[in-house]
């Protein structure tokens, strides 16, 4: 891998780059959780923020001087953002934050939970920015100080309240949420990370915990037989990160297969599924494809080739083993970013959905979210616009769509963050911790 992206891609990689440069808040680091309507700062998309920094400075499109003291900023102000278990007040507790903080204060937005997912994709980011910014000016070896405090500061183990497990969330109103994070999603990030923590980590045992889950997902989609998850982020988020291709762990070692592979599988039974397109959506095709969790049109029915089919807003969609969750919408970023996995799909998406949607679906920071040309006009829409002739598109970017993109289209140009994280000696440990090895882990 690592090849030249085509000048539709290309150009689609710095307008989705310029969505973190411009909209993020430069003195604090917080970046929108959408745009252009933000009403509060996501943890997820700070993270993603972090990680478009050093793609900007590679690709040329700013400094490294410049993106290096943006992400000191975010990072002081990570650090110095108060912790503790008030309601309100602060920006998180035992160093996992908030979901969603306030984009003036930096604390807790509402009622957010304490969200162990998100927390992770931030800390992601604040790793990678560490592992990148290697060089011995002040400001840099600052960044590589503060990365190390803030993942030091995270409390894996406290979050194990039904060990050996993870949590999946905590809030002062509720304590810990019922679920722990179980069975293949996005949240393999989540364990990761806990297991390779240099201060506070999980047991090995936390792998078992989380692979358990497994048993329910592997089945066969649309005539592929892999570990399922529906919409794709699920299939995403970690490899933003980790390059999973050519190493296993026990489960992927006695399936033969890996989690790249597993990821690519994914890709190609959303690709059958839109061209079987059972439900008859307007659109669907061989290179017009991708559910995953996106804004939608609203909560609401309609009448469609004399059926009643329910629209939904923002709900992760996708294909999956049980009934699949899709009432029509697309969003790019499912196709997009799963450009490694399977590019000979996604490079024709890429210039149909351009192509589609150009003149109302795409704008300055590239694709806006989604669109479904099912929609009938008079819909009773709480997002977006119709457009005649086209149905409905999104009005909204999301940071935690828009992230993926510019990354992942990094990762299948020039590996740049798979190949920085590599170095990460406490990754390195996590994956070896989880029982992965091969490939590059040798």
């Amino acid at each position: 891998m690592g090849t030249t992206l085509t000048p539709l891609l290309a150009s689609l990689q710095q307008q989705t780059f310029n969505y973190f440069w411009e909209t993020t808040d430069p003195v604090h680091g917080l970046a929108p959780d959408r745009y252009p309507n933000p009403p509060f700062a996501s943890i997820a998309a700070i993270g993603f923020a972090l990680t478009a920094y050093p793609i900007g400075v590679e690709n040329g499109w700013i400094t490294r001087t410049a993106a290096a003291q943006r992400a000191q900023a975010t990072l002081q102000f990570l650090w110095g953002a108060p912790q503790g278990s008030a309601a309100s007040g602060c920006a998180g507790y035992q160093g996992f934050f908030y979901h969603f903080l306030d984009m003036q204060s930096g604390t807790r937005f509402q009622t957010s939970e304490l969200s162990v997912i998100d927390t992770s994709l931030l800390m992601a980011g604040v790793l990678f920015c560490g592992e990148y910014f290697s060089q011995s000016s002040t400001v840099e070896s600052s960044i590589r100080q503060l990365a190390a405090n803030l993942y030091g500061q995270v409390n894996w183990p406290w979050m194990q309240t039904r060990a050996p497990a993870i949590c999946l969330a905590w809030t002062p109103e509720s304590g810990f949420s019922p679920y722990d994070c179980i069975g293949y999603n996005e949240a393999m990030i989540v364990y990761l990370l806990a297991l390779a923590s240099p201060t506070l980590p999980v047991a090995t045992s936390a792998w078992g915990a989380w692979t358990s889950g497994y048993v329910q997902s592997w089945g066969t989609v649309q005539g592929y037989e892999f570990l399922t998850f529906g919409p794709l982020f699920g299939h995403q988020y970690t490899q933003v990160w980790v390059n999973l291709s050519g190493i296993q762990d026990a489960y992927m070692s006695a399936h033969d297969l890996d989690y790249f592979k597993n990821s690519r599988l994914a890709v190609l039974a959303q690709n059958a599924y839109a061209i079987a397109n059972p439900l008859a959506w307007q659109g669907y095709g061989a290179n017009v494809w991708g559910l995953t969790a996106c804004d939608g049109p609203g909560t609401f029915p309609i009448t469609y080739q004399g059926q009643t089919r329910q629209i939904e807003s923002y709900i992760a969609r996708g294909v999956g083993l049980a009934a699949d969750n899709d009432d029509g919408t697309i969003a790019p970023v499912a196709a997009i970013a799963s450009l490694p996995f399977a590019p000979e799909l996604v490079v024709p998406a890429s210039e149909a959905l351009s192509e589609l949607n150009s003149g109302f679906a795409m704008g300055q920071y590239g694709f806006l979210d989604a669109f479904n040309q099912s929609i009938p006009a008079g819909s009773p829409l709480t997002q977006g616009q119709y457009v005649a002739g086209a149905g409905w598109v999104d009005t909204q970017y999301l940071g935690i769509d828009q992230g993926p993109i510019v990354a992942m289209l990094e990762n299948y140009r020039s590996q740049l963050i798979w190949s920085t994280m590599q170095q990460n000696a406490s990754l390195v440990l996590g994956l070896q911790r989880a029982g992965f090895s091969g490939g590059w882990l040798s």
